[in-house]
């Protein structure tokens, strides 16, 4: 009996050892309840007290913090794939351009290309919001594909893209009473309808046309903000070949016979091609081959070597100028002005070839001619200059042609005299056709003589009215 009270005792004992940390984990789960508690209003009075000074530094709800771009604009709670106002007027929607730069012109290809920034302006009374000081928010491109935009393309564009370097070069800016600023960056090719008829003497006209590509003028109303001051131009661009002359806008409809009349919009730009480049590479080049032909005139034309070779090579170059201007240039089927000037210069030199071939045939017809009379020469006893003759006849080569050693100031005088020694001959032997013979005598010195002055003659008056026309 004392035995089970003693382990009666010892078991309360150990069961009362056992439960004090429950007693103290207890108390420290209650301590921690205390103090959270006390805690909690002064970090929810802190909270207010951060709260109240960003609203006395920014009152306006569209700077606060916390709130989300689709429940500000309430674009969730609207169908943005309607354009605003569906059912009512067309939506006027301005627009201003600014040329950043004009970067090629292609006669090859007839285009060009440019970049641009491109702005629309319009009202869409789904993005209004509450401000109270009448602030505009501005996003990027990530909100752009979320509201309506206008739908423009460039008409006639062979390629166009927007820069999206370092990211995509678009800005959105919205006003409280749902005004819209929509801008973007873009680089266009497009095409421009040249007339190369007075090239390079000419001058272009090209314009890019924006167009909506969806939306008739019965939904849509494109316009120039600001007229033509709603085109602004770097005055840094300049062209290499080019001078840009001015810049203006225009407005006019396009009707398609499928969907209707659309507004379009042009950026129309005159440009004016620079010609000293073309005077160095082409006219430069061609007039000094015509006058480097023209010396073949001064030459012996006894001098077969030295003459032909001469206008060959002009030839040749003059054919290798016109080839080279043509590789740079569209294949049109009319005449262009250097067409003109490169082939009548072609045919001034082509012509000092053909006089070289016809003074040299000439010179050979004359040299038979005198040959068969020089075997029917009488003998110079009884005649009034016998000392006419004193010198004899050589052979005549193929280099050499109608050379006799007959004193006299020249060639000319020598065989003048040989001609009549050949008449008054026929008139002694009593042979008949000394008329035609002498119609048939060609002094083969006068055509190279009257080439010296026709030719540059005629080359000067083509000039001269070749440049009063394309000036």
């Amino acid at each position: 009996m004392h035995t089970d009270v003693v382990l009666l005792n010892l078991l309360v004992w150990m069961l009362g050892v056992s439960g004090q940390p429950r007693q103290r984990g207890t108390t420290l789960q209650a301590y921690r309840l205390v103090r959270s508690k006390r805690e909690m209003p002064l970090m929810e009075g802190s909270s207010r007290r951060i709260g109240s000074s960003m609203l006395k530094r920014s009152p306006d709800i569209t700077k606060a913090w916390g709130t989300k771009t689709e429940q500000l604009l309430s674009i969730d709670d609207q169908d943005f794939t309607m354009r605003p106002g569906f059912g009512g007027p067309a939506v006027p929607v301005g627009v201003d351009v600014q040329v950043e730069s004009l970067d090629a012109i292609s006669e090859v290809d007839m285009d060009f290309t440019m970049t641009l920034y491109l702005r629309h302006y319009w009202k869409d009374a789904r993005l209004s919001f509450r401000s109270n000081k009448n602030q505009s928010m501005t996003f990027d491109s990530r909100l752009v594909k979320k509201i309506w935009v206008p739908d423009m393309f460039f008409v006639h564009s062979k390629k166009s893209f927007t820069h999206d370097t370092t990211t995509d070069n678009v800005m959105l800016r919205v006003y409280p009473d749902g005004k819209v600023l929509y801008s973007l960056r873009v680089t266009v090719t497009s095409m421009c309808s040249m007339d190369l008829s007075r090239f390079p003497l000419d001058t272009q006209t090209c314009s890019l046309e924006i167009e909506s590509y969806a939306y008739t003028d019965d939904d849509l109303m494109l316009y120039w903000k600001e007229g033509n001051r709603s085109l602004n131009t770097d005055e840094r661009i300049s062209l290499s070949q080019f001078l840009i002359q001015e810049f203006h806008t225009t407005t006019k409809l396009a009707f398609y016979s499928s969907t209707g009349w659309y507004n379009r919009l042009y950026i129309t730009f005159t440009l004016r091609r620079h010609i000293f480049f073309f005077l160095l590479q082409t006219y430069f080049p061609a007039t000094l081959m015509v006058m480097l032909s023209w010396v073949s005139f001064w030459i012996d034309r006894r001098a077969v070597p030295a003459r032909v070779p001469l206008g060959i090579t002009t030839v040749l170059t003059m054919s290798t100028i016109i080839t080279g201007v043509n590789a740079s240039m569209p294949r049109v089927s009319y005449i262009k002005a250097v067409d003109i000037y490169l082939w009548v210069s072609f045919v001034f030199v082509f012509l000092s070839v053909i006089e070289y071939a016809a003074v040299n045939y000439l010179s050979t017809l004359q040299e038979r001619k005198e040959r068969k009379h020089r075997e029917r020469l009488p003998c110079t006893c009884g005649l009034a200059h016998p000392d006419v003759m004193s010198a004899s006849y050589s052979e005549v080569d193929a280099n050499n042609t109608g050379s006799y050693s007959m004193p006299g100031e020249n060639g000319i005088k020598r065989e003048r005299m040989l001609v009549q020694l050949a008449m008054e001959s026929d008139q002694i032997t009593g042979h008949v056709g000394t008329s035609a013979y002498s119609n048939v005598w060609i002094d083969t010195h006068v055509i190279d003589k009257y080439s010296r002055v026709l030719f540059p003659a005629s080359y000067i008056l083509f000039n001269v009215i070749y440049w009063s026309i394309y000036c």
